[in-house]
């Protein structure tokens, strides 16, 4: 996560012609975790509504961000940065996640460490896409 947080707010290059594939891997294997946590632990509709919710949160989180990040054209080349609003985002929306755990049956307790890389799956994909939008009409301007 601290990595994460990091790599948020240094400068770095957009790479307007990548592809999500990191974001797709990160959501596999996050659906695989939650389906193997299914199996074993009982999860019932509650569970299942705060973990939809905390998704949806996550990528409204991965929006907003977006909208904290630095565009900038510097010798041709398009660059991206985040600030402490960003990483006040990124906290706030990971304590949001974390936080449902408190609010579900002790029998799917953990549902939200299980979740996780889907999380961040939905936030970094939709923050990527996002700013890839931006970077599009700055580069039109």
């Amino acid at each position: 996560m601290l990595w994460i947080l990091v790599r948020q707010v240094q400068k770095r290059s957009v790479k307007e012609d990548s592809r999500p594939i990191a974001y797709l891997v990160l959501a596999v294997v996050g659906v695989v975790e939650v389906a193997d946590f299914v199996k074993s632990h009982p999860v019932n509709s509650e569970a299942i509504l705060l973990t939809v919710a905390s998704l949806a949160i996550a990528a409204v989180f991965g929006l907003i961000r977006a909208y904290t990040v630095r565009l900038w054209r510097e010798d041709g080349q398009l660059f991206r940065q985040g600030n402490a609003v960003t990483i006040a985002l990124w906290i706030v929306g990971i304590g949001i996640h974390f936080g449902g755990d408190a609010l579900i049956d002790s029998s799917a307790k953990g549902l939200s460490t299980t979740t996780i890389m889907l999380y961040l799956a939905i936030s970094l994909g939709v923050q990527q896409v996002v700013v890839k939008a931006r970077a599009g009409q700055l580069s039109r301007v």
